[in-house]
């Protein structure tokens, strides 16, 4: 007879079922497989977001570069406007020296007065078509921005503050003070109104009223 064995206990250890190794092996897999499409899709936003930044920074120097270009062209006459501002202050001040008597005694004096003034026009109007503008601040509120106060006029006429004089033409090109006018500013009179909210001042920029020398105040 063959032996038998001899330990005769029965074997009561589990078995491992059949499908367990395949099952956690996919298991594993499928891990793999989210980890890595979620570390893709990081990689993308990351690149998308990378993409984005260079387009945007690349607008921005485009428009820089526009930016830059324009300026360039509209003020690169600044020194020469500044020089040609000369010849019309002489312009003017031919205009204002003579006596209007004078020129209506001499025939002579009065055509060579039209000639400089139709110059000075002319010189304005060429000045005006390359961006530079002549300054107004006559009986508006003084904004030390466009003007430079040379002194002060004692005054209850006009609000304080007020433009009673121009000694010297301001001038701007594009959005730039060019030259700064020489003006008086009244002192002692009232103070000046606010500026309404949410709009520019109106009549002479202390608030509602008439400019400082308007013809009409007082009249109905």
């Amino acid at each position: 007879m063959p032996d038998e064995p001899s330990d005769t206990r029965p074997n009561d250890k589990p078995q491992a079922p059949q499908g367990a190794p395949e099952a956690s092996a996919t298991k594993d897999a499928g891990t793999d497989v989210a980890g890595d499409l979620e570390a893709l899709l990081t990689e993308n936003a990351d690149m998308r977001d990378k993409v984005l930044r260079t387009m945007a920074d690349m607008e921005n120097l485009r428009r820089r570069t526009e930016r830059e270009k324009e300026d360039t062209s509209r003020y690169a006459i600044s020194n020469f406007a500044r020089d040609v501002l000369t010849i019309g202050d002489n312009l003017r001040r031919v205009l204002e020296h003579v006596p209007a008597e004078a020129a209506e005694k001499d025939p002579a004096l009065k055509s060579l007065l039209e000639g400089v003034e139709l110059t000075e026009r002319e010189l304005l109007k060429m000045m005006e078509k390359h961006g530079v503008t002549r300054l107004e601040p006559l009986g508006q509120r003084f904004d030390p921005n466009q003007e430079q106060a040379m002194y002060e006029v004692p005054t209850t006429d006009v609000p304080d503050g007020t433009v009673v004089q121009v000694m010297q033409a301001g001038f701007t090109i594009g959005d730039r003070v060019l030259r700064p006018a020489l003006v008086a500013v009244s002192k002692g009179g009232p103070k000046p109104a606010p500026a309404p909210k949410g709009g520019a001042p109106e009549g002479n920029g202390f608030g509602t009223g008439p400019a400082a020398n308007d013809d009409t105040k007082g009249k109905s």
